[in-house]
């Protein structure tokens, strides 16, 4: 049974992962902030007892993460999928940034992605073609930046962008590939009742770019369609 270990599944998107990594087989150890306010999550696993581990964890705190590393119950990761991010207050003008809430989204956006899989990267050396997907947005793209504010979460997702692709050229010898993941505008509670897509069609278009990844094709910036985004 293949391993993942998905960041950030009480609803969305990382709902619907969940539901699709279980129905694939895997063995998931899937995170929230708080199990007993996800039922739907934890529903799950009274279908797949054996499969699905739920483990609280708060991104912004090195303690909760060291928690969840050193009681994670697994030796090896297969897929590695970091969903968990804000988007911060919406519609902030220029002239009235806030410094703590920019810190707050730059924390949970791009530091704690990288800081988490650094603490796991021993156990995705440990599979044989580990894969990590990294779910960042085409609001981080700075070519395709044409409306311009957005400030905190552009910046947050550029940043995540910019260490991602690092990140795919510092593990390509050891056989790890990566991929950052544009979802779409998707029907969820950051994309809002507007969006034209629903969670099933991107969860399912983006596990079919993990699926494809290799270690040939790490480092991209696509969409849930596979579409690359420019940087």
């Amino acid at each position: 049974m293949p391993s993942a270990v998905l960041i950030g599944a009480n609803r969305g998107l990382g709902l619907g992962f969940a539901k699709n990594l279980l129905r694939a087989g895997y063995d998931l150890h899937a995170t929230v902030r708080d199990p007993n306010a996800c039922p739907e999550l934890m529903q799950l696993g009274v279908s797949c007892p054996l499969q699905l581990h739920v483990y609280p964890f708060e991104v912004t705190s090195a303690d909760s993460r060291r928690h969840f590393v050193d009681n994670l119950a697994i030796s090896q990761i297969d897929l590695l999928i970091h969903n968990a991010g804000i988007y911060g207050p919406p519609k902030v003008p220029l002239g009235t940034l806030d410094e703590e809430t920019w810190k707050q989204v730059l924390w949970v956006d791009t530091i704690a992605p990288l800081l988490l899989m650094q603490d796991l990267l021993p156990r995705l050396r440990a599979a044989e073609a580990a894969k990590i997907a990294l779910l960042t947005s085409k609001v981080g793209s700075i070519a395709d930046n044409d409306y311009g504010a957005c400030y905190f979460y552009r910046s947050a997702k550029a940043g995540l962008n910019a260490a991602g692709r690092s990140l795919a050229i510092d593990l390509t010898p050891e056989g790890i590939s990566v991929i950052l993941l544009h979802p779409g505008w998707v029907r969820t509670d950051m994309g809002g009742v507007a969006a034209p897509l629903e969670v099933p069609e991107s969860v399912a278009g983006m596990l079919q770019q993990m699926e494809q990844l290799s270690i040939q094709t790490t480092g991209r910036f696509v969409d849930y369609s596979g579409a690359p985004i420019p940087w």
